[in-house]
């Protein structure tokens, strides 16, 4: 019996992390051994992240395929995916946490226009300006699962006035929440600072743009506010360099781009109200995913069931 590694390791050698906490599992580390064209017959668990494509497919007893993050696009990427294998998303605290630390900080980074006293440090300007106070923020959280609950909660407990919009009906206290095609206006309208943790769907391609962006608030305390830590699908980066140009929006916050790496000539690395992190808003922790993993294993094997299953028709 084995587990398939396929997770584009920046370090080869993280291997040993799963090879120490799964001592009753052979690992095949595909990108260390796909040249030696190892057996795979033996391979019932897969768990990857940008998988080859056909890989999965070419795994005569494949059993269950795990995300090694919370998104699962990667692996619908992959044209010749076998349809009838549960997909397990990754859920950890650890990725919660860092994802909510992240979004945090963005939203105060907007709230406190630290960007600005950033430029007013390198001018060497010593100027006060004039801000508005958590309690006066709206701020709306799109994707209500457990990334962007725990994300309102942590908002609400900043002070933010905090809304959501899910695809379906959620009940979050001290969260006023929207949701289905006929909320999105009526949130988009008291949303003075935008999250986007949607999972990237058919229904939520470029999401992020100008329609978008025109249905925020206009008259807020500040002006609107993206911050983006789901997918860069979700965004539109033609409509977002334009709403910061013509100040349609305030600022963004994105750690994901339609293309990563981010190319050097996207105007986005110039424009100084544009916040940019390299997808590492929650980076998954190499011991919690294989502490995660041999978990999820363990009750498939005791007749447990699997948690955190992906819904392959809607697509997370």
């Amino acid at each position: 019996m084995s587990l398939l590694l396929d997770i584009k390791f920046d370090n080869p050698q993280e291997s040993d992390i799963f090879i120490e906490a799964l001592p009753d599992l052979k690992i095949i580390d595909w990108r260390a051994e796909q040249h030696n064209n190892p057996d795979l017959s033996s391979v019932r668990y897969a768990l990857v992240w940008k998988p080859d494509e056909g890989l999965l497919a070419s795994l005569p007893n494949l059993e269950v395929i795990f995300s090694a993050g919370a998104g699962v696009d990667h692996i619908f990427e992959d044209k010749k995916l076998p349809r009838d294998k549960p997909i397990v998303r990754f859920v950890d605290p650890d990725l919660r946490d860092r994802m909510s630390e992240w979004i945090v900080l963005q939203s105060l980074m907007h709230l406190r226009q630290q960007r600005s006293y950033d430029q007013n440090q390198q001018s060497h300007s010593w100027v006060e300006l004039s801000q508005p106070i958590a309690s006066e923020v709206r701020v709306g959280v799109m994707g209500l699962g457990e990334l962007g609950l725990d994300a309102a909660l942590k908002l609400k407990t900043m002070g933010f006035q905090v809304h959501g919009w899910s695809r379906s009906e959620k009940n979050i206290e001290g969260v006023q929440s929207y949701w289905g095609a006929d909320g999105l206006d009526a949130f988009l309208g008291v949303s003075d600072i935008l999250i986007n943790l949607l999972p990237l769907t058919k229904e939520t391609a470029g999401i992020l743009c100008t329609g978008l962006f025109e249905k925020l608030p206009s008259d807020g305390v500040m002006k609107p506010a993206v911050i983006n830590a789901g997918r860069g699908g979700s965004q539109v980066e033609a409509d977002i360099i334009r709403a910061l140009k013509n100040g349609l929006l305030g600022g963004v916050s994105l750690d994901v781009f339609e293309s990563e790496p981010l190319s050097k000539e996207s105007p986005l690395w110039d424009i100084d109200n544009a916040i940019l992190t390299p997808h590492i808003a929650a980076v998954s922790s190499m011991p919690a995913l294989a502490a995660y993993t041999i978990g999820m294993i363990k009750s498939y094997e005791n007749g447990k069931g699997l948690d955190n299953l992906v819904d392959q028709v809607r697509g997370y």
